[in-house]
């Protein structure tokens, strides 16, 4: 009696795993094809351009340290056909490396208007606002492009991502990457930032629309800036770049993606450094919508289904499940990464999703119950709402 009794649980326990397992490759199959429906969408809009909308830019690039390529990539915003336009290139430290480099730029493009700031003012944890905040003192134009040093963009960049500004009601534009790899632990970080980050805000901007901006490139109106408390209102911010949308999109501004895709050269040097700047993005997403990422859990179905499909020994119709669910992750990847992105990485590896897949699962977990940071050498607490508090510097 006490055997059938122990069999009828176990029959039980794994009829509720199956059940489990279906539910997970349901949820995401789901995410899979939004994410692609978002894509198809956001990709197929109309972009109206206004052929005498040129007005004068100031582009603001702070600088810390030395980015791979990085004379390039600085380099690239010195060949804009674009007729007006200031360059201001902002450091805290007298001694940081990225100056020779700078002033290097300044001896190769004499005509533009190009200016190195030196300042070691700080206004909060966060050293990247306050290297943006010493530079916007020296802006001579109303409209800002923000754009980290280790992006590469095109010749017609500025002409392309100024656009929308034309509407008065657009308080800020922001862009999409595609990332260079050479290394294979960059290539693992392109595949994840192509075919699954991009994936999610897609997938959000068509949910909710654009609340938020990306590090890569945010074009916005010093008025704009100024409406929502200046640089000094994210100073302690671990999500920056989140906020330069997010608080305009609460103001009232609109927030737009652009069409255009800017390239972010990757450089990293070893695993763990991948690992903190993955766990570090991901702490962002926490912080800046808590249910949110929680949710991101069932994004992760494919994952956790072939877990738990091993660990108990599923039925025929359990693989069949996951063999679909697996395929149209690979076609969402595809859709996303290579045909809309045009990412290179991704076309070429794009057998490793399953991998990154396997490693975003355990960052997302990180990312969940982590609450220190390490960024460039100085270490952080991380408070609920996204405050940056240092607890120790680490002596290089």
């Amino acid at each position: 009696m006490e055997i059938y009794a122990s069999t009828f649980l176990i029959n039980i326990n794994l009829k509720v795993i199956d059940v489990l397992i279906v539910i997970l490759c349901l949820s995401a199959i789901l995410f899979y094809c939004y994410s692609i429906y978002s894509a198809v969408v956001t990709f197929g809009e109309s972009h109206i351009y206004a052929p005498n909308f040129y007005p004068p830019i100031t582009i603001l690039k702070p600088i810390c340290g030395l980015d791979r390529d990085i004379y390039e990539n600085l380099a690239t915003f010195c060949r804009q056909e674009y007729s007006t336009y200031q360059i201001i290139f902002s450091v805290r430290s007298p001694q940081d490396p990225g100056i020779d480099v700078v002033k290097q730029i300044i001896r190769d493009f004499p005509r533009l208007d190009i200016h190195l700031i030196i300042c070691e003012r700080i206004i909060g944890t966060n050293l990247k606002v306050s290297n943006l905040a010493n530079a916007l003192s020296f802006a001579k134009y109303e409209i800002l492009v923000i754009a980290d040093s280790d992006i590469r963009v095109g010749e017609d960049y500025l002409q392309r991502v100024i656009q929308p500004l034309h509407d008065k009601n657009v308080g800020v534009v922001t862009c999409l990457f595609r990332s260079r790899a050479q290394e294979w632990v960059e290539i693992l970080e392109a595949i994840g930032t192509a075919c699954y980050i991009h994936a999610t805000s897609l997938a959000g901007k068509q949910l909710e629309g654009m609340k938020c901006a990306f590090g890569s490139t945010i074009v916005i109106r010093k008025e704009v800036l100024e409406a929502i408390g200046g640089f000094e209102a994210i100073a302690d911010d671990l999500a920056d770049d989140f906020q330069l949308g997010y608080l305009p999109a609460r103001a009232g501004y609109k927030v737009v993606l652009s069409d255009y895709i800017v390239e972010h050269v990757l450089s990293t040097k070893t695993v763990v450094d991948s690992i903190n700047r993955q766990i570090r993005w991901s702490q962002c997403i926490r912080v800046t919508g808590f249910w949110s990422y929680l949710g991101l859990v069932f994004t992760y179905g494919n994952v956790i289904s072939l877990i738990l499909s091993f660990v108990t020994q599923g039925s025929f119709f359990i693989y069949f499940a996951l063999v679909v669910t697996w395929v149209i992750r690979l076609i969402m990847g595809w859709f996303i990464g290579v045909k809309f992105l045009q990412d290179s990485t991704a076309r070429k590896y794009l057998w490793l999703v399953p991998l990154w897949d396997f490693l975003s699962l355990i960052i997302w977990g990180c990312g969940l119950f982590s609450n220190t940071i390490e960024w460039h050498g100085r270490y952080f607490k991380l408070s609920k709402y996204g405050k940056l508090f240092p607890y120790h510097c680490k002596n290089t």
